[in-house]
Parts: structure tokens; C-alpha cells; sequence
């Protein structure tokens, strides 16, 4: 018998997100001018508060096996943040905390899908949704959005892609790519359908934080007891707190789910790191000036990066309003032409912008779609400026 690999394994696709962070660190190690729009991680360094909870944590000793599913402290921390915050009720023992927002979102994946489940995924989309979905057994059903839409799912588009075999929704508001917010009244009425068909809603929140203007951020399992019963709420301290690489998420679900997603981590990854797990107690209950002074400056760069493209003939774009990502629609750009060459592709697009422009951006097909590039303004104003300048050199040479 011949050996064999997994099917399943072979079909996943390799974050194209990450495949670009990491071309642009190695074109500047070749001492390369590139301005990288890549980034999904905040360009600002971890609280120092939260960098000494840490350290105190190592000197202590703090460094041993924790029980899988997180330590009670924590649990209880992110409790009274989901109360305080959330208006919602989550005690401890339905808390879940994971190695990232992305580990938790596994965890839910394999504790509620069985082969075959379907999972509605509004497009456009994270990039690594349908990839989680599928290596956890289950089929993405994609629905497309608009931008008169503001790329939000309607009620309409949800009742029309559920079918018998229909496990979840998948809902994540602030929204990466679009930075788009769903309101309380378009939860309401999506609330009203997903307890109708007696489906999950899986409520990745993870740039709850990051609000810009009047809007709000409202959590879906507020808004009644149904609703609730049938949530789960995915989190982390990635974005709010500049702390990527130290991998803490954590979820708030029903008693029956939290006891089958900590059983699963106790035999996939067992406990989240000790330490990471203090210094997200300190970033969770401590001080939350940090907050506001990382939101000030997104929304300036915001503001920088739309008004410029306003400007800019050949592509449309949305005002974000939260996360730290502008959507931007390229698709009059195919037709036109760079040097005789017709560009064709985003993928054309982001060769060009690369290799004669120094100029890193994100081609939006893994993220269903492939007319749109993703500009994170995860990086600095004299960053942004100068990839802006660059772009708009790029666009105007086009005939």
C-alpha cells in the first residue's frame, strides 16, 4: 500500500496574508525601500504595564502547566469585561481561552460540526473562515455582498442560503476586510432568522474596540435570551492591545460547548502560555488609556488613506469604520494598461506595485473577492503617506 497524505490537508491554502507580510520583511532585510500595506497587526508595541505583568509573571515562576481551558482569574476578568462591555452574561465556567482568536475559532469549528454541516460565510471575508470550516469537516456556503450594501448581510441573503444542512453563521463586525459594522437594528433582524432556523451564530468580535465616529459596537448575544443560547462569541487581545504574537483569544458560549471546546484543547494544545495568560489579566483588567491613543491615530490614517483614494481615478472605495482596513474596488483598473502591458489581475496589480513601486498590497480573491485589494493602515502616517504617493504614481501612469 502506497503512502498517502490527508485529503483534507492538501486542500487547505496558505494564508496569503502572512505569505506577504513575510516577502516585504525579506525585501527589506535586502535593503529595499518598501512601504507594506500588508499588516493585520497594530504597528504600536505591547503596554509596558502589560510587558511587566508579564515579566513579574517569569520572576514568580509563573511558568508551569495551567489548566487547559485558562486560568480562573482570567476567566473571571474577561466575565466582567463581557458584562461591563458586552451587556452580556458569561460566567466563568462557559469561558474558553485559546492560543489566539484563531485557535479559538478551531475549537468552536470541531466542537459543533459535524461532516457535511454547512457554515454561511458573508463575502467578503477573513481568509482563513472557509479554511477553518473545512479542515473541521464542514462545507463554507458563501454569500456575496455590495458595496450599496455597504457589504453587510442582508436578512434576505441569509434566509435564501440556509438549508437543512446549515450549522452556523459566521458574523464578524467590525469586519476584516471592509471595516464595516453591522448596527443593532441589522442584528436584530439577523438575530431573528438564525433563532428561526434554529442555527449558531459564531460572533467574531475581534476589533470590537477599534470604532471610529459616532457608531457602535454592539454584541449580537445582547440582544435576547434566544439569540444568546444560540451564540458564540470569539475574542482576543491581538488588536486591542498590540499584542499579536503573544496569542491569548477566548470565547464566551453555552456551558455544553465550553466543556467540549476545553476538552478538545486539553488534548490538542493543552494550556494557553502561563505568562501570556498574565499579561492578558493585566491588559483585560488593567489600565485602558493605551486604547484611545491607538484609536486617535487610526482614525487619522483613516481619514489620510480614504480622502486620498477619493481622489484617485479607477477605484471606489467605502469610509471604514472600524478595524484598521480600507476595502478598495480596482476592477476599472483591469482595462487599462502600464507600459503597454494590460493589468488584467489584482494579482497584476500588486506584481506592478511591488516590484516598481515598492509597494506592498493585499489582493482581495482569498477573500472572495477578486476585484478588490485590502490596505491596512496598521503602519505609520509617514509609511502610509509615502505608499500613497506611490500608488496614486501608479495610477495615473495608466492609459
Amino acid at each position: 500500500m502506497a503512502l498517502t497524505i490527508s485529503k483534507k490537508a492538501e486542500l487547505v491554502k496558505p494564508s496569503s496574508t502572512l505569505a506577504i507580510t513575510a516577502k516585504a520583511a525579506a525585501l527589506r532585510a535586502e535593503g529595499k525601500d518598501i512601504v507594506g500595506f500588508g499588516a493585520g497587526e497594530p504597528d504600536f508595541d505591547t503596554p509596558d504595564h502589560i510587558k511587566e505583568a508579564a515579566i513579574k509573571a517569569i520572576k514568580e515562576g509563573f511558568t508551569k502547566y495551567t489548566p487547559a481551558s485558562g486560568i480562573v482569574p482570567l476567566k473571571e476578568a474577561i466575565s466582567k469585561k463581557f458584562k461591563e462591555l458586552n451587556h452580556v452574561e458569561y460566567a466563568k465556567d462557559q469561558i474558553v481561552i485559546s492560543n489566539g482568536a484563531k485557535h479559538s475559532l478551531t475549537n468552536i469549528f470541531t466542537a459543533i460540526i459535524n461532516e457535511g454541516d454547512e457554515v454561511v460565510i458573508p463575502a467578503p471575508y477573513w481568509l482563513s473562515y472557509p479554511e477553518i470550516v473545512s479542515l473541521a469537516g464542514g462545507i463554507p456556503v458563501f454569500v456575496p455582498t455590495t458595496m450599496e450594501e455597504n457589504f453587510k448581510l442582508t436578512p434576505e441573503k441569509l434566509e435564501k442560503a440556509i438549508t437543512g444542512k446549515t450549522k452556523a453563521l459566521i458574523l464578524n463586525s467590525p469586519s476584516n476586510p471592509t471595516g464595516m459594522i453591522y448596527s443593532r437594528e441589522e442584528l436584530k433582524a439577523i438575530a431573528e432568522i438564525v433563532v428561526a432556523k434554529d442555527i449558531y451564530v459564531v460572533a467574531d468580535e475581534i476589533y470590537e474596540y477599534l470604532i471610529y465616529g459616532e457608531e457602535e459596537h454592539v454584541s449580537i448575544a445582547s440582544l435576547n435570551e434566544e439569540i444568546y443560547k444560540r451564540t458564540i462569541t470569539c475574542n482576543g487581545i491581538s488588536k486591542t492591545y498590540a499584542m499579536t504574537g503573544w496569542r491569548i483569544g477566548y470565547t464566551g458560549s453555552s456551558r455544553e460547548i465550553a466543556k467540549l471546546m476545553g476538552s478538545i484543547q486539553s488534548h490538542q494544545t493543552s494550556n494557553p502560555n502561563s505568562i501570556a495568560q498574565m499579561a492578558a489579566l493585566e491588559a483585560i483588567g488593567g489600565s485602558q488609556e493605551t486604547i484611545e491613543e491607538m484609536k486617535k491615530e487610526f482614525a487619522a490614517r483613516r481619514d489620510f488613506i480614504y480622502e486620498r483614494v477619493c481622489k484617485m481615478p479607477y477605484i471606489k472605495i467605502l469610509r471604514p469604520q472600524g478595524a484598521f482596513y480600507t476595502f478598495i474596488d480596482v476592477s476599472d483598473v483591469f482595462a487599462k494598461k502600464h507600459k503597454g502591458e494590460q493589468i488584467g489581475s489584482t494579482d497584476q496589480m500588486a506584481n506592478i506595485l511591488l516590484e516598481e513601486y515598492g509597494v506592498i498590497v493585499v489582493p482581495c480573491e482569498d477573500f472572495g473577492f477578486s476585484d478588490h485589494i485590502r490596505l491596512s493602515y496598521a503602519i505609520s502616517m509617514s509609511q502610509i503617506q509615502k505608499g500613497m504617493e506611490r500608488i496614486e504614481a501608479f495610477i495615473h501612469s495608466l492609459v
